[in-house]
């Protein structure tokens, strides 16, 4: 490894600019954030937005919450493993497809995310008037996704 002042403003360029780097700094301050204020109810913020990805009129496919998560199916699958196990969600066989899965949430995930909510609509609120102009962010976010 060598201590060469070119290497090292490039470093200093990536360290400045870097999407990337910026993106996922902002996602680990933001889950932080959030966990602490999930905290109380045994989540985190990535078990919210499972969680809230499940919220819907029908139990979806792992693959439909893994494309709406942008995760792969392995992945959606472990952090389901954590839920099933408190009783707040259900895995069982897609009775269209027996080779796939489908994931609901329980009466008690419903009752979980019925508290979560208005603690991530006050934490969403206080994070949207510290940000300039959040509006874009998320725009160019979604752009992005």
């Amino acid at each position: 490894m060598s201590n060469d002042a070119a290497a090292f403003g490039q470093t200093l360029h990536i360290r400045d600019h870097c999407l990337c780097l910026h993106a996922q700094r902002a996602a680990r301050v933001l889950s932080r954030r959030f966990d602490e204020a999930f905290r109380p109810l045994g989540i985190t913020s990535g078990q919210f937005s499972l969680m809230n990805g499940l919220n819907r009129p029908e139990p979806p496919t792992i693959g439909a919450v893994a494309q709406l998560l942008a995760m792969d199916r392995s992945t959606v699958t472990a952090n389901l493993k954590p839920l099933e196990r408190a009783g707040l969600v259900v895995v069982s066989i897609d009775q269209k497809d027996r080779r796939g899965r489908r994931v609901a949430l329980t009466d008690a995930g419903r009752a979980v995310l019925g508290q979560a909510t208005p603690i991530w609509i006050d934490e969403h609120a206080l994070i949207e008037r510290e940000v300039q102009d959040a509006h874009a962010l998320r725009t160019a976010l979604l752009a992005i996704t």
